[in-house]
């Protein structure tokens, strides 16, 4: 009988590449990562890895195996939630992974729809980009998150994990009240080219989406300023009547002095999903937790 947690490690190496990062990712050290993959080959009697000083790489039956670990994994999943379903009611702790706009319009009043209608069931909320959550995930360390895809950015499927999507999230355009754009009706995204602009951080999906956007029409956005979160940056734009977009779902509270307009089109948008692992939909506590944010995201929409 092979070992599931070292079909675990050895999904994560095909994934991540080094021992280095896998050991990262699971809290342990190096060398304890290498000698459970080596039990590994001893249980399989197959070398799944070619060594070559401190790098190892998967062989064709490494990376095989690593690819049937997925299945063995969602199948495990539904069995859970079979017996879960047996079971009866949501009991226990619940933990969700959120990204930050999405904790006061959602996260929150979710938390509280379900300990109200499911007294036993303890949700515990982490704030996490999906680039965080969706491993925290896949790793059984969240039982759901609210992840974000931007339109405009090719942004695959996460591997292990399936989604839905929530709620359709459009950018606006924040800009100082008195801009010549900032009149009634959607903002021309060029009519903009000639401000200073407070943006996200370089190399994260949002600062990306506007990068996109901005260069399909023309121009790239000269960025003043740079911070992640959205509250942040709309101060930012309002002490320096600086030009941002924005996701609607983030404003809710626009500092004086600046004004939100929709895009024109094409204006680009994230949808909002939620992710939980393949097979496990069924579990009562997932389940509760979907047909609640369903009910909330129809309200936010």
């Amino acid at each position: 009988m092979l070992d599931l947690r070292r079909l675990i490690l050895l999904r994560d190496l095909a994934e991540h590449g080094t021992v280095t990062a896998v050991a990262e990712l699971h809290q342990v050290t190096s060398s304890a990562v290498s000698q459970q993959l080596k039990q590994l080959e001893t249980e399989t009697g197959v070398r799944l890895l070619d060594r070559d000083g401190r790098s190892v790489r998967l062989t064709a039956a490494g990376r095989a195996l690593a690819a049937d670990t997925e299945p063995v994994l969602t199948a495990l999943e539904r069995a859970r939630a079979r017996l879960g379903a047996l079971a009866g009611r949501p009991a226990g702790p619940f933990r969700l992974a959120c990204f930050t706009s999405a904790l006061a319009p959602l996260a929150a009043p979710l938390c509280g729809a379900l300990e109200r209608d499911h007294p036993d069931l303890r949700v515990q909320i982490t704030e996490a980009e999906p680039e965080t959550s969706l491993p925290l995930l896949r790793h059984r360390r969240a039982d759901l998150a609210l992840v974000y895809r931007y339109t405009n950015l090719a942004t695959p499927d996460p591997s292990g994990a399936e989604t839905r999507a929530l709620l359709d999230d459009p950018l606006y355009a924040v800009l100082p009240a008195d801009h010549p754009a900032a009149g009634a009706g959607p903002v021309a995204l060029a009519d903009l080219a000639g401000t200073p602009w407070v943006a996200a951080a370089e190399g994260t999906a949002c600062r990306e989406a506007v990068l996109q956007a901005c260069r399909a029409v023309g121009f790239t956005p000269r960025v003043r300023h740079t911070c992640t979160d959205f509250t942040a940056m709309l101060a930012l734009a309002a002490a320096g009547r600086l030009t941002a977009l924005v996701p609607r779902l983030a404003l809710a509270a626009l500092p004086p002095g600046l004004a939100a307009r929709p895009l024109a089109e094409p204006a680009p948008a994230r949808t909002i999903e939620v992710a939980v692992r393949r097979g496990s939909a069924q579990e009562p506590a997932v389940a509760a937790c979907l047909a609640a944010l369903d009910r909330l995201a129809a309200g936010a929409a």
